[in-house]
Formats: C-alpha cells, sequence, structure tokens
C-alpha cells in the first residue's frame, strides 16, 4: 500500500513537469473518520441490544443510539448506551451515557460526535438489572485490519557461575513492541515449564527455586494479533551453604466429615514445609502407591475408599526431610432428602350432639419423616393467621368455626403442603375472652416497635397484643401510657411478665408516639376480604385477585399478565398504611408483588394509555420480593429509586403473614416490616426510570404529594395473598 502511494504521488510529479493535468482525483484509500456513523439500536429485549458495532477506526465518528418502535420498542421501555471510564482495561477518553425512549422529543433516535482513538471501548446499558446489555469496540489505526503480531524478548539477569548457572535466583524481564501503525501492544503473558498456564505479566519474575527453568513468552496486540510463543532456559544453583539439617514438613486433612470422622465425597490435603537454612525448594507428595510430584497446591482427594497421602520436602542445599504421611477415609455423600415429612392431626375435646366441642378444643399435630433427616419442627395457624412453631397441643376456647392449617419441615428443609383441619367450638359455662383485637404475632409490638417480648396469652386468655389496643383512636399519648401502666402492672401481679419484661414494653409504648399530635384518627379499613370490601377496589391490565372467603385475596388464580388491583373511592396525601401479605408462590419460587401509592388517576391519563403503567410510571411501588436472585430490587425497596436487599428485609419463611406498614409524611418514606424498619427514602431528584414528564411537580424529581392505592400483580406464577389493608391519615 505504502508502494503504492509512492507510486501515486511520483506520477502526479512527472504529469506537472510535463505540464500535463490528470483529468481525475485521486480518492482515498480509506473512509474519512468523520464519515464513520457507529449504529446501536434496542427493543423490547432487556438483555442485549439488537444491533451492535464491533469495531471502527481511530479519529472522529458519529454515534447514532436508537430505542424506537421501528427499532423493535413496543413498551415504552427506556434503554441507555454508556461508555465505561473507570476500567483500566480499556480506553476511558471517551464520555457518552445516551438516555432514549420511543416517546422522547427524538422519537428514540440520539446522535453523538465523539473521537475515537486505538484501543477497546467497554459499553453497557445503566438500567439496573440490565447488566447484561454490554460489549466491546475495538478501534484501530488506519484503514487496514492490523494483522501483524507484535515482537517480544526476554532477558535473563542475576550472578552466574562459571558454568553460566545462576546462583541463588534469576530474574526473568520480558519487553514487547508493536510496528510502527498498528494497534499498539495490550499485554504480555508468561508461563513456566512445558504445560504451565499462561499469566499476565507485569514485571520481572523472579526465581530461587533450585534446578532447571523454562520460560515461555508472547505478547497480544490490541487488534488480537498474539505472537509466536518463545522461551528461554536456565539453570538455578544453590548459594554456597553449611547447611546440613532437612526442612520441617506438616499436613492437615479438611473436609465436611461425618460423626465418625470420614470424609464426605472429598478430603483436601495441606502441606507445608519451613527451613531456617538454606530454604525449602520443593515440596513433593504421593497418593497411595502412586509416584512422587511436585506440590504446588492443596490435593484434593475424591475417589471413596481409604487413601494414604505420603509428603516431603528439599531445602536448596539438597537436604531431603523424611518421608511422613495422612491417613483418611472418603464415603460418598448419602442421598439427598427431598421427601417432606407427613402429618397428621387429632381435635379432642367434649362435643354435644350436633359434634360441637362444648368449652374447647384440643389439637394435636403429629409428623415423621421418612427421607431420613429426620422432622426439624411444626407450625400452625389458627383462622389464617401467622404461622407459630407447634411445641405442644393447641387448646382452642374461643367460640366459632376454627380452620387450623398445619404443616411440618425435616431438617433437610423440606417443608410438607399444609393442611387444614376445621371444627366448631360452642361456648360453656366459661365465657368467651373478651379481647378488644386479635393479635397472635409472636413477640408483643406497639404500633410498630417491637419489644421482644412473648406476645403470650394471659389469664383472660387473651394474648399481650390484644390486651395493649395500640390501635384505638387515643386522644392523648399520656391517656395511652397510663392505659399500658394499668396492663402492666396487673400482667406483672399475675405474674405473666417480670420486670425486665415490663420496663420493655413500657419502653416500646413510650417510643411508638401513639396518640400524639397526628396519630390521634384510628386506622380506616379499606379492604377486609368481604364481597362488600372487595367490590369497591379494580381490576387494571392483567392478571387478577380473587377473595378466599376467610379475609383475604390471592392473585393469579384466574388471569395471568401484569395489572393492579387499585382503590378508586379516593386519594390519601401524608398516611400510615398498614397491611399483611404472604408469598404463596408454587414451588420453590418467590411472588413479586408490590404496593403502589400516591400514583393519579390511572384512566384516560394524557401520557400513558396503559392504566397499569401509569402507576408505574406516575407513583411509586414498595416492593414485596423475597427471591435471593433475580431483581436486585427487594422487599421494602422503593423501585427504581431506593435498594433493599434481603439482609435489610428480614426474610420469613414462604406462607408466613407478614405485617407492612408504609408510612408517607411529605416527601418522606418509611417502611416497616413485622414492626422493624427496614427502608427509609427521601424523595428528592436521585434516579427514575422514566425520562421528565410535563405533570411531575416540580423540576427536582419529586413525584405526586398525594395519589391512589394499589396492589401488583405479575402473572398466575407470582402468587401471593393481602389481608387486613387498613389506612390513617397523617
Amino acid at each position: 500500500m505504502r508502494r503504492q502511494r509512492l507510486l501515486t504521488v511520483l506520477l502526479a510529479a512527472l504529469l506537472m513537469m510535463l505540464g500535463l493535468q490528470s483529468t481525475s482525483t485521486a480518492q482515498p484509500e480509506r473512509t474519512k473518520a468523520a464519515e464513520q456513523v457507529l449504529t446501536w439500536t434496542a427493543g423490547d429485549d432487556i438483555t442485549k441490544y439488537n444491533s451492535v458495532p464491533t469495531t471502527a477506526v481511530a479519529g472522529t465518528a458519529t454515534i447514532v443510539f436508537e430505542n424506537s418502535a421501528a427499532t423493535g420498542n413496543t413498551t415504552g421501555m427506556p434503554h441507555t448506551l454508556t461508555f465505561v471510564t473507570s476500567d483500566p482495561e480499556f480506553n476511558n477518553d471517551v464520555e457518552l451515557n445516551i438516555l432514549a425512549n420511543p416517546n422522547d422529543d427524538m422519537g428514540g433516535r440520539h446522535t453523538a460526535e465523539v473521537t475515537l482513538t486505538p484501543g477497546r471501548y467497554f459499553y453497557h446499558c445503566t438500567i439496573p438489572g440490565h447488566g447484561q446489555m454490554q460489549g466491546i469496540l475495538v478501534v484501530t489505526e488506519g484503514s487496514g485490519e492490523d494483522t501483524t503480531a507484535p515482537s517480544a524478548a526476554a532477558q535473563v539477569t542475576g550472578t552466574q557461575n562459571a558454568q553460566g548457572q545462576y546462583v541463588g535466583s534469576a530474574s526473568v524481564a520480558v519487553t514487547a513492541t508493536d510496528e510502527a501503525g498498528g494497534s499498539g501492544v495490550d499485554r504480555i503473558e508468561y508461563a513456566t515449564g512445558d504445560t504451565g498456564a499462561w499469566q499476565p505479566y507485569t514485571a520481572p519474575v523472579v526465581f530461587d527455586q533450585v534446578g532447571s527453568h523454562t520460560v515461555r513468552y508472547r505478547a497480544v496486540d490490541k487488534a488480537g494479533n498474539v505472537s509466536a510463543e518463545k522461551s528461554v532456559d536456565f539453570t538455578v544453583v544453590a548459594r554456597p551453604s553449611d547447611d546440613t539439617a532437612p526442612p520441617d514438613t506438616s499436613a492437615t486433612v479438611s473436609g465436611e466429615q461425618n460423626p465418625d470422622g470420614t470424609y464426605l465425597d472429598m478430603a483436601t490435603v495441606t502441606v507445608s514445609a519451613s527451613d531456617t537454612g538454606s530454604g525449602v525448594n520443593t515440596i513433593e507428595y504421593a497418593v497411595n502407591d502412586g509416584s512422587w510430584q511436585p506440590y504446588t497446591m492443596p490435593v484434593m482427594v475424591h475417589q471413596v475408599g481409604t487413601h494414604t497421602v505420603r509428603y516431603r520436602a528439599t531445602d536448596k542445599a539438597g537436604n531431603v526431610a523424611a518421608e511422613k504421611s495422612v491417613r483418611f477415609t472418603v464415603v460418598a455423600t448419602p442421598p439427598q432428602d427431598t421427601t417432606p415429612p407427613v402429618t397428621g392431626v387429632t381435635v379432642d375435646g367434649t362435643r354435644n350432639s350436633d359434634g360441637a366441642y362444648v368449652g374447647n378444643a384440643r389439637v394435636t399435630v403429629s409428623a415423621t419423616d421418612e427421607g431420613g433427616s429426620g422432622v426439624a419442627g411444626a407450625e400452625y395457624s389458627i383462622d389464617a393467621g401467622p404461622y407459630l412453631a407447634y411445641t405442644a397441643p393447641v387448646v382452642v376456647d374461643r367460640a366459632g368455626t376454627h380452620t387450623l392449617a398445619y404443616r411440618a419441615t425435616d431438617k433437610a428443609g423440606n417443608t410438607s403442603a399444609a393442611r387444614t383441619v376445621t371444627f366448631t367450638v360452642v361456648s360453656s359455662q366459661v365465657p368467651a375472652p373478651s379481647c378488644a383485637e386479635f393479635d397472635e404475632r409472636l413477640t408483643v409490638i406497639v404500633g410498630t416497635v417491637d419489644s421482644g417480648v412473648p406476645n403470650r396469652i394471659t389469664n383472660s386468655r387473651c394474648r399481650i397484643n390484644e390486651l395493649i389496643e395500640d390501635e384505638k383512636g387515643w386522644t392523648s399519648h399520656a391517656l395511652f401510657l397510663k392505659h399500658v401502666k394499668t396492663v402492666l402492672d396487673k400482667l406483672f401481679r399475675d405474674g405473666v411478665v417480670d420486670e425486665r419484661e415490663y420496663d420493655a414494653i413500657d419502653a416500646a409504648a413510650r417510643e411508638s408516639g401513639i396518640g400524639k399530635p397526628g396519630q390521634t384518627e384510628g386506622y380506616r379499613t379499606i379492604l377486609d376480604g368481604s364481597a362488600a370490601s372487595f367490590a369497591k377496589w379494580q381490576q387494571v391490565g392483567g392478571g387478577s385477585f380473587a377473595p378466599n372467603g376467610d379475609g383475604s385475596i390471592t392473585s393469579g388464580t384466574t388471569k395471568d399478565g401484569l395489572g393492579m388491583l387499585w382503590f378508586p373511592e379516593r386519594k390519601y396525601g401524608d398516611f400510615s398504611l398498614k397491611l399483611q401479605w404472604r408469598d404463596d408462590a408454587p414451588g420453590t419460587g418467590h411472588a413479586n408483588s408490590g404496593v403502589f401509592v400516591r400514583f393519579p388517576w390511572v384512566h384516560d391519563h394524557p401520557e400513558e394509555p396503559r392504566p397499569e403503567w401509569a402507576a408505574i410510571k406516575y407513583g411509586h411501588e414498595v416492593q414485596v420480593l423475597d427471591r435471593p436472585d433475580g431483581d436486585m430490587y427487594k422487599t421494602g425497596s422503593v423501585y427504581g429509586f431506593d435498594r433493599v436487599g434481603l439482609a435489610g428485609a428480614g426474610v420469613t419463611q414462604k406462607g408466613t403473614w407478614n405485617d407492612y406498614e408504609i408510612r408517607v409524611v411529605d416527601q418522606h418514606y418509611s417502611v416497616y416490616r413485622n414492626g422493624v424498619l427496614i427502608n427509609e427514602f427521601d424523595n428528592i431528584g436521585g434516579q427514575d426510570f422514566y425520562p421528565a414528564r410535563s405533570d411531575d411537580p416540580g423540576t427536582d424529581g419529586r413525584r405526586f404529594a398525594s395519589g391512589y392505592i394499589g396492589l401488583q400483580v405479575h402473572g398466575t406464577t407470582d402468587v401471593i395473598s393481602y389481608r387486613d389493608i387498613r389506612i390513617k391519615e397523617l
């Protein structure tokens, strides 16, 4: 190509000397960098771009990023194109971050002028959860592709004896160059011996092990061309020494063991050696009757049976330690227990002619495990309440028809499907307990403050939580504290609580703030599971909720798809929303749902024709998701704005009712799970999945100061139940 350009120049000069002019202009050998157009496109897929460039020429270029209906986007989901500048392995001289949306002012097609330099650029989508949308753009110099490999050379240095051997140690330095106009050296690699793995070369490599060595080396340029492998051979000998003592050696065996000391599936032998004289040169090992091998890392023995691992070490003066050994046995892990326990139940008590139990019914739960691991424990739930640990027969003395659900878990983690028994209790001479509330949570929780005291049944047959009456409309905080003190005094006299527990509940009541200004109103129930209550709510989009007849509603029972059940009767500004939810996803899956708050009227929205998406784009979703993988926004997160992990969410076992409180004051959000504050979020600025909108109040990223309440449904696999939805305006 250079020769061709030279001939062209000489011919032009000759024509000028002869007074002749060429009738055509020579065409450039390559497309000018300024004419480069590099195009990325995106559509509905959130795991990859629809199309991407892979190579470019150094110089200026026009970047085109399009995410529109024309490129396959039918959902309105925004995507980004971002060049990473913080990774030292890639070029960092182009700062590019384009957000494209089919509904934006550019129709989803955006352009930018950049200057590219030889090397590699790393790009990806910055929307959380879409980290798979990424790639590398390789930029080379010149018009043609760099196909010439770099050249590499190595030099060995150190103190040599008369035979050319290196005394004590040798240092190997490797250098590489790439021809002028090439893409440039990207990296140098080296390997030891004939079979050693290639490693990045960053600094001269020192060899102080006595013996012969081979170092292989090569270089790679930025276009991916690899130089031919070369090598250097040399020998290291020990420094003169009067060391006559061999090294000290020892070995340990580790791995998962049975009670009898045998190792399950694998044992790992770690050998160590030390030498105070010339220093350790080599360590060797042999398994059973096998030959000696160099020891470079812990030895893993998988084969079932009894094994002996022998070991020894040699120092740099040539002294060899006496052979030692360790002996152990490897056995196969027993087949995994995948069978849940088998459960049963009996109900005892005095029955009348109608079959009802007079006064009380005594329910006994049994469980056996045939899978081999043994029963770990059983649980029960009365009338769709939270599951409690079963430790003794359950006595039910409240008049009425009751359903007790029960299940068991074995030591391998298998949980049996919940079974139920239904029975009726009628009153006898013993009157039914007069309890102000029904509250069977495990600990005494005042408002949202968990005292940590067990929620025991008292002498009145009511639980402590039920006597506290923290959801009553108290007119002052002092009056509520006086009531709590009266309750605690009696419980202390009756021996239900001790002095420490008395103080813990009293402190929780004071911290709760119940009765203070802004908390004087009681909670209004907006969904109790009845047909009349459920009729006030409206389903939009896909999916469905249906009442269960026990005060709860469950999603995904009749219709698949993404949708929302919302309460259109009124909007709420500052409020405390309380509810209970339960993850009922089938199998080992986890339900994905959420509570929408402060979203506008969803029908006939000027910028969003899909009602369920009006809540997503213009309100806030407080996430419900206990799944350990998948979406990074877990329970308690404000979706797209403030992320909470599973550790912060305090995950409970599937099938367990969870208390949820969402408290919103001005633009401050507080989320409580089972009485524990798991997230606080101030809705000012911050990340937003969706571009700014004309109807967003203010210019600082705030969303609406009031709006409606809704429950999200994802589909028939994300089965979730809700109940007891109450709201109090603050």
